[in-house]
């Protein structure tokens, strides 16, 4: 499927809520983790007042004039976060848009964005069991740091 990448205009970034309940991995899908989740300030810090601060930049994916999937990144203390001058990613699909490649091509226009920005570095935090680690490595990501259910990544962009 061919999906179109653009910047996410600063309308749309409400949407960034369903994304980033979109962008936590389910791993039982028969006890769903509630939306209500998001509100949690350790998840809330991704999307809160997104835009405003100088190092928010956010593309997503569209199909059929339709927002299908994000990724974000912000400089903040989050989950993956390694120091204060690396973004850390956010990206999530809607679940019929997962596995066809939508999320490598967010991800490498985010990384070609964020090396002509001139970032040295980006991160990301990944649970262990996640299917997405295996597009996070091919894309150069690293593991840097670990605790039993999560990896820290690293992309260099030199």
């Amino acid at each position: 499927m061919k999906a179109t990448i653009r910047e996410m205009t600063p309308a749309e970034y409400p949407l960034l809520e369903e994304f980033l309940y979109q962008a936590i991995f389910q791993q039982d899908s028969e006890h769903v983790i509630p939306r209500a989740e998001i509100k949690n300030p350790e998840l809330n810090v991704y999307i809160k007042d997104f835009g405003r601060l100088p190092d928010d930049h956010c593309l997503c994916a569209e199909v059929d004039k339709q927002v299908v999937g994000a990724v974000w990144v912000r400089i903040l203390d989050g989950f993956g976060s390694v120091d204060q001058k690396t973004p850390e990613f956010a990206i999530s699909l809607l679940p019929e848009f997962r596995g066809q490649g939508i999320g490598t091509e967010l991800m490498k226009a985010m990384l070609a964005q964020l090396k002509q920005a001139g970032y040295t570095q980006t991160s990301l935090a990944v649970q262990k069991d996640n299917y997405a680690l295996e597009m996070y490595e091919k894309l150069g990501f690293e593991i840097v740091a670990e605790d039993e259910e999560e990896y820290i990544m690293v992309c260099q962009l030199n």
